[in-house]
């Protein structure tokens, strides 16, 4: 702006209104006239500019030491004022030069003010948005805030003690005693949104338990009991639709601690959180082409102390961590082969969950107790000696492979005689039941040789009938096998079993059934003097797809326990193959077949601590080295079945792990290795198994037939409250007393070591070591197993 040219018009029009205006004005700094006096003479004039000279601007007022300038609209009002005491139109030059000067100072001091006036009041806007903007993210956050608060608490109804549940949005949470959150669980996954939650009809309600119904979708009952300091919440789930299959998943997330269970698990993932598996039935099967193994139960135990207890009714179907969830989902689904008998129309789920604050009194407390119950005598000798002695499984070619067998035993002069376990081959085909005698002419001469020596002979036996047996049209026509669901019930259903291509199964709810095969057996006992069997059963997945049984099974693993239990009261059992439920004692039950490899050899240890914990304590791992084809003795002339024999490492470290495990069984002798260390590691190892090993086994065998607690443990069940013993996937006690800590890798010289709570005394070099900690780089040769003696509590460190 050109600041003259404003000043000059503006005196110009000022100069013109003075002109036109006949009353006088005076001017002052306080806007008053003094005396009253009129301003009409040049020399009043000339005195008032020279008045005005000499009075200086009005200072505005201070504010925190800055000076802020009067507006612009005052300064243009004051002067107005002052220029209307003008009254001659002859105004020199120099009043005008006085008055244009005047207005151009203050101009110039004020519209420098006015833009910073302008910023100010700009900033104040941006200040003021931003503080309303602030405002209504609060208020979106505390309203959101407040839905979810609503949602998961005060929709959440504490229907029992230490457990709430919304209905609405159906969620599921299990408390401690302090008030932490155990279990975190959405239930009924896959209702509709829009489908209504209701209260039962009076007919549908059930004492002491909450009842809730979806309409023509599902029923849900929740119960609750309390025993002691344990808290179980019962959930069943009814289906009301064809469409629907009741569905809930547990958040498995790390901040729920750690889960444990099952049995074995496809990849054998320790623990069960860390593993990953699609939606399938809870069967066992072949884990190199099925979901699970050989052994399972429906129990499953979190580290913050909670169980989840599935009912064997249950068509459950399980899935882990499937569709990049942290998920672990039960669900009750009918299908055409696991689940084929509908025991209720529509499938239901039932289960319970058990909590409490700490996960060992908890798994203590679920543990089957008093396994002595019913224990002869024998039994307890036959449980001893399998823990004492070893197993020599043989493939049994002929007679004299099994002679030599037993003989190059002997000769080793430092390994005890032990039991003799002949696998299937001893017959003919299949369900023959007897010798093959052009392979075995003399066995029961060899047989009495082999007692002789101070051996015990196991026949392995199976429930498969192959079509090529002696014994197959006998066992068709009098109907004692699995029919074909939907055939001629005369029509057997057959299967697929190890090197039979074709073979029916022993109908064993028939009540012909087993008459007919105890006659079998007792006259191979009759004959050859054996002293127990072996049951090979085989997995769920080995059944005829469309079997039909007498009576109806609950899935197909349900006849392992009936066949097992039927056996027991009638001929000596000394393992079985696989299980659903606990066999009695002195039965033990084995680990599946486990390839001769490194990968392998890792899964050993979950698999043995898994089983123990799920309540099988009496169990037989496999052959040292690994479950390769089966040799004979080199000094057969005979015998032209070609072996190999597994990697020598891997064979002395397997050797290292089996020595504490509760059965040691071998089918390659260390003698087979040229080279010399390998059988000098396997007499010093024997030695510690006789000296320190079997007294802790038997020691804690008995325990187990007391309280149901394994023989083998996981370190967490030493240590409950220690968070690094939870997830130690490579070590294992036994009893409380024994650490072993074995190495796995090929090639490795050393491995990390974690000690529980204690003072633990070197199994090598016989050092105390604190426990609460990680050895790091522990030293151990190949010659050498890590091992640790729990020392008494008052030892000093």
């Amino acid at each position: 702006m050109n600041t003259d040219n404003y000043v000059t018009r503006t005196v110009s029009k000022f100069a013109r209104a003075e002109s036109e205006t006949s009353s006088s004005v005076t001017f002052s700094n306080s806007g008053s006239t003094p005396n009253g006096s009129p301003l009409g003479s040049d020399t009043e004039e000339e005195a008032n500019d020279e008045e005005l000279a000499k009075v200086p601007l009005q200072a505005p007022p201070r504010r925190k030491g800055r000076v802020v300038q009067p507006s612009v609209n005052e300064k243009m009002g004051n002067d107005a004022t002052e220029l209307s005491g003008v009254q001659s139109a002859n105004s020199t030059i120099t009043s005008v030069n006085s008055i244009s000067s005047l207005l151009k100072e203050k101009l110039q001091l004020s519209l420098p003010q006015a833009l910073r006036s302008s910023t100010r009041r700009q900033n104040a806007d941006y200040r003021l948005r931003a503080f309303v903007g602030f405002l209504f993210l609060c208020v979106v956050f505390l309203v959101g805030f407040a839905h979810i608060y609503y949602n998961q608490h005060v929709l959440q109804r504490a229907y029992f003690d230490k457990f709430r549940f919304n209905k609405n949005e159906r969620v599921m949470t299990v408390y401690s005693s302090t008030g932490a959150e155990i279990i975190a669980a959405r239930l009924g996954e896959g209702i509709p949104p829009e489908t209504g939650v209701y209260p039962c009809l009076p007919h549908h309600q059930r004492q002491d338990s909450v009842c809730l119904e979806w309409l023509q979708q599902t029923r849900l009952y929740l119960a609750h009991t309390k025993r002691e300091d344990m808290h179980c919440y019962h959930v069943t789930w009814q289906s009301l639709s064809p469409y629907y299959n009741p569905k809930d998943c547990f958040d498995w997330s790390s901040k729920r601690g750690h889960w444990y269970g099952a049995g074995q698990i496809q990849n054998m993932a320790y623990p069960l959180e860390r593993g990953r598996l699609e939606l399938s039935p809870f069967i066992t099967g072949d884990v190199r082409r099925h979901s699970f193994g050989n052994v399972l139960k429906r129990y499953f135990l979190n580290s913050k102390g909670a169980t989840i207890l599935v009912d064997a009714e249950t068509p459950l179907y399980v899935s882990i961590n499937a569709n990049r969830t942290n998920d672990f989902c039960l669900q009750a689904k009918h299908d055409a082969f696991a689940y084929i008998n509908h025991l209720t129309p529509l499938p239901q789920l039932n289960y319970t969950i058990c909590a409490t604050d700490n996960m060992k009194t908890l798994h203590s407390s679920m543990a089957e107790k008093s396994l002595w119950d019913g224990l002869k005598p024998d039994e307890l000798h036959a449980v001893h000696s399998l823990l004492s002695e070893p197993v020599w499984q043989i493939s049994p070619i002929n007679e004299a492979a099994i002679y030599n067998y037993t003989e190059d035993v002997i000769a080793l002069g430092f390994l005890r005689q032990g039991h003799v376990l002949l696998s299937e081959e001893w017959q003919p085909s299949p369900g023959d039941f007897v010798l093959d005698e052009e392979r075995f002419p003399s066995m029961e001469e060899t047989i009495n040789i082999i007692h002789r020596r101070g051996f015990r002979i196991v026949f392995s036996i199976q429930p498969f009938i192959s079509t090529e047996s002696v014994n197959f049209k006998d066992a068709v026509a009098n109907r004692l096998l699995i029919s074909e669901r939907g055939s001629d019930p005369r029509i057997p259903a057959l299967t697929r079993y190890k090197q039979s291509n074709s073979a029916g199964v022993l109908d064993i709810t028939n009540n012909k059934t087993l008459p007919w095969l105890q006659t079998k057996l007792e006259s191979l006992i009759m004959k050859y003097h054996v002293d127990s069997f072996y049951l090979d059963l085989g997995t769920a997945q080995d059944m005829p797809h469309y079997y039909k049984c007498e009576q109806p099974l609950t899935n197909p693993d349900h006849y392992k326990t009936i066949f097992t239990r039927s056996i027991l009261g009638t001929i000596p059992v000394i393992g079985v193959s696989s299980a659903i439920s606990r066999p009695r004692a002195p039965v033990f039950v084995s680990l599946p077949p486990f390839p001769s490899s490194w990968k392998a050899i890792k899964t050993v240890i979950p698999t043995v601590l898994s089983y123990g914990m799920i309540g099988y304590p009496f169990i037989m791992p496999g052959a040292v080295g690994g479950d390769v084809a089966l040799p004979m003795s080199d000094n057969n002339p005979d015998n032209d079945f070609e072996v190999d024999l597994p990697d020598k490492e891997l064979y002395i470290r397997w050797l290292q792990l089996s020595t504490f495990l509760p059965v040691i069984r071998f089918t390659h002798l260390p003698s087979k290795y040229s080279d010399e260390s390998v059988l000098e590691i396997a007499k010093r190892l024997t030695t510690l198994r006789q000296k320190t090993v079997t007294p802790l086994l038997k020691k804690y065998a008995n325990e187990t037939l007391d309280t149901g607690l394994p023989i083998i443990r996981p370190l967490w069940m030493l240590d409950p409250a220690d968070p690094a013993c939870h997830v130690v996937v490579d070590e294992f006690s036994v009893g409380e007393e024994l650490i072993v800590a074995p190495v796995l890798y090929s090639g490795s010289r050393q491995r990390e070591v974690y000690l529980p709570t204690g003072v633990w005394k070197d199994g090598i070099d016989g050092s105390l070591r604190k426990g609460s900690r990680w050895i790091h780089n522990y030293r151990v040769a190949e010659d050498k197993v890590a091992y640790f003696v729990k020392m008494p509590d008052n030892t000093r460190f």
